[in-house]
């Protein structure tokens, strides 16, 4: 795909980029490690199961993102989000993840959310990329995507989760 020819639409395609780079290394990264510049942070939380509906947030300056879900079965897992702004302070980006790659949990709600900020692009995964694999995608009726959530879908989503990205546009433009 060519980059895009407008000045505005080259620094929105440059910023997708970086933030897309961005959310490739920074799960590898340690939690210590991620948050030492300031524009990033890593925090590991537990999903609970047992059917009532629980939020995890983390934010960073003006921007935050809240993971509300409701699961059942099996037991607690350890998940993690990393949160992020660009360097050009452009893009606010969330990332939600079971590190071991699939959860074992039956969601029967989840709802990825961002606070200052507009949702530009959103994915949500029933399986993440672990150990060679590949991010395994949920089929686009199971999820919707709003300007500034990534929820579930009544009666269409399947309960597998194991993963969601959230890529959102600042309210800073530059002229």
């Amino acid at each position: 795909m060519a980059a895009p020819r407008s000045v505005r639409a080259r620094r929105l395609w440059n910023a997708l980029a970086t933030a897309a780079a961005f959310l490739v290394i920074l799960p590898l990264l340690p939690a210590a490690e991620a948050g030492a510049e300031g524009d990033q942070s890593t925090a590991e939380f537990d999903v609970r199961p047992g059917g009532a509906a629980h939020s995890f947030s983390k934010s960073l300056g003006d921007y935050t993102c809240t993971f509300t879900y409701a699961a059942q079965g099996g037991t607690n897992e350890k998940w993690q989000m990393s949160i992020g702004i660009s360097e050009d302070n452009l893009l606010f980006s969330c990332s939600i993840w079971r590190p071991q790659g699939k959860s074992y949990l039956f969601f029967t709600q989840f709802k990825g959310e961002v606070k200052g900020a507009k949702i530009e692009y959103g994915m949500a995964y029933s399986t993440a990329a672990v150990g060679g694999q590949s991010d395994v995608p949920l089929k686009e009726e199971e999820f919707l995507v709003t300007e500034t959530a990534v929820s579930h879908k009544e009666g269409k989503f399947r309960s597998e989760l194991s993963k969601l990205l959230i890529v959102a546009k600042t309210s800073h433009d530059e002229l």
